[in-house]
């Protein structure tokens, strides 16, 4: 995934939002929310990877 975080977590808020208005065809809903679940996964990823950096400036 070429994404930065915080593209990643525009996607992410978009098909939300999108969920919450009802705006996805039941055709659509299965890829949304395998998407959506892939966005999830590459922020926490992120995150983890971020953090572990921190921590390994401050050791």
């Amino acid at each position: 995934m070429k994404l930065s975080y915080e593209e990643a977590l525009q996607e992410l808020q978009q098909i939300v939002a999108q969920l919450q208005e009802d705006a996805v065809s039941v055709d659509e809903l299965s890829e949304k929310v395998k998407r959506a679940a892939e966005l999830i996964a590459y922020c926490r990823e992120k995150l983890r990877t971020t953090e572990e950096s921190l921590e390994g400036l401050f050791e």
